[in-house]
């Protein structure tokens, strides 16, 4: 059996940044679901797919073939890692990311992904869904204005102008969107281990899990 990690939390709680560290010390693949459901939303947009035309968008959503090199995400041979945490990306992935039926063709490739490799995955529903008999569960939280603050200096190293409060504000509606969704919705799952990253440093974080992990 594969050994799998399993890594949920909301928006900005630094879900991506620690499964890369971990998944580099523990010879783990890192797989970003966020990133995945991020290129289905930049499809969308690029193409001018709403969320309401389901037919359309899971036509489009088959024909991605996704892969991770170097933790960063290829669609269709192109690396788009650059492009998904743009803004735009950002304010409308909650609502694609909703969706039933893209959920279900997601997570049927990150579950194949799991099974094949030795691998660690972040997301809104690893523990409870994906990654529901994973060995080891983490659920990474901290405060809407802290994860508001890693976002808008995030941006800022990309010469992009933006606003904290803006970016703060979409940290709220996101969480309250991905909370309440109909189709699984972020939570801790029961067996998980809480670290709330407030006022942590990375190496604090990844210290304070890998003490659980034993390959």
């Amino acid at each position: 059996m594969k050994l799998a990690v399993a890594i949920d939390g909301p928006a900005g709680a630094g879900k991506s940044t620690i499964a890369k560290i971990l998944g580099k010390k523990f010879d783990l693949m890192y797989i970003n679901t966020g990133a995945m459901y991020r290129a289905v939303t930049f499809v969308a947009m690029k193409n001018n797919i709403a969320p309401t035309d389901i037919e359309t968008l899971c036509s489009e959503v088959k024909k991605m073939e996704m892969h991770f090199e170097n933790d960063e995400l290829y669609l269709n041979g192109e690396n788009i890692n650059d492009r998904l945490t743009l803004p735009d990306i950002s304010k409308n992935v909650s609502e694609y990311a909703a969706i039933k039926e893209v959920r279900t063709l997601l997570v049927d490739l990150q579950r194949n992904m799991a099974q094949k490799y030795d691998s660690i995955m972040d997301g809104r529903d690893i523990g409870t869904v994906v990654l529901k008999d994973a060995k080891y569960k983490f659920f990474l939280t901290a405060t809407p204005e802290e994860r508001a603050d890693r976002r808008y200096k995030e941006f800022k190293e990309k010469h992009l102008d933006v606003k904290y409060e803006d970016i703060l504000e979409d940290i709220k509606k996101r969480d309250y969107y991905d909370t309440h969704r109909e189709v699984d919705p972020l939570r801790k799952a029961d067996d998980a281990v809480q670290i709330d990253t407030t006022g942590l440093d990375i190496d604090g974080v990844v210290n304070k899990i890998s003490k659980y992990i034993v390959k």
